[in-house]
């Protein structure tokens, strides 16, 4: 659409249908796909690779260069999925040499003053509250939720379903299908009212607890308790999921009520 109070570089390539309101600003080497709105004072810079039927409000920086002074210039991207809500004040910086692009998946939304840094990559269905801070190089797998004000720790790996509670300092991966709580930051239950909420029943989420007991609340060592449930669990997805997290988490995963 014309947009005469708002700068649109020539070179940008933006749907038809895109609504951008005034005093805008759009680099160029930025695709925004159809249906998408872009609210004012919103400054989407090069990089930009922006779904269909996204929402971006007031105050936004998208693509910004990264905070990171080994940065030499390299030609990176920020890309949002489809259906993703970014709202106002939220800052997403581009990718680095390290993987070239930061990624918001489809259907997330990003809540005010949310800042992702450089490398990140942010699953499906994911929701992060107010003032989130996320550092870089950080994967946020589907479905999980971050409260508000909380700050994660660079390199971190956040599991699929996770839930952690506002105000966290996330330090540790925090596996799939956990509430994460307290401080230091710990193992704090399943999720099982997420999980309800999509579908899993009850049988697939006492299986889940089965297996954080063994993990936390039997007294071995992660690498034992994993064994153990290779050893005596049926195989599922989930029973997979949980332990290929753990296995291949640089960090450690966050401790448990005791540890």
């Amino acid at each position: 659409m014309n947009q005469p109070l708002a700068y649109i570089h020539p070179e940008a390539k933006i749907a038809n249908n895109v609504v951008i309101e005034p005093f805008s600003t759009i680099h160029k080497n930025v695709v925004i796909e159809e249906g998408s709105w872009i609210g004012s004072n919103v400054t989407i810079m090069e990089g930009a690779r922006i779904g269909r039927n996204c929402k971006i409000f007031p105050g936004a920086v998208i693509s910004a260069i990264p905070q990171d002074l080994k940065f030499a210039g390299e030609e990176t991207t920020v890309v949002i999925g489809d259906n993703t809500v970014v709202r106002e004040c939220v800052t997403i910086n581009r990718g680095t040499i390290d993987r070239y692009k930061t990624v918001i998946g489809k259907n997330v939304l990003l809540m005010a003053y949310v800042h992702i840094a450089h490398d990140c990559v942010i699953g499906n269905h994911c929701i992060l509250a107010n003032t989130v801070q996320v550092a870089g190089h950080v994967v946020v797998d589907d479905f999980a939720f971050i409260g508000g004000m909380s700050a994660v720790h660079q390199f971190v790996k956040i599991g699929s379903h996770a839930m952690i509670s506002g105000g966290s300092l996330v330090r540790k991966d925090v596996p799939p299908f956990t509430r994460a709580a307290r401080e230091p930051l710990g193992f704090s239950g399943i999720n099982s009212i997420g999980l309800r909420r999509r579908g899993y029943s009850n049988e697939k989420i006492n299986e889940i607890q089965e297996i954080y007991r063994m993990i936390y609340l039997n007294g071995m060592s992660n690498s034992a308790a994993l064994d153990k449930i290779e050893i005596t669990m049926t195989p599922s997805k989930e029973r997979d999921e949980i332990l290929r997290f753990i296995r291949n988490s640089e960090r450690g995963i966050m401790k448990g009520f005791t540890q």
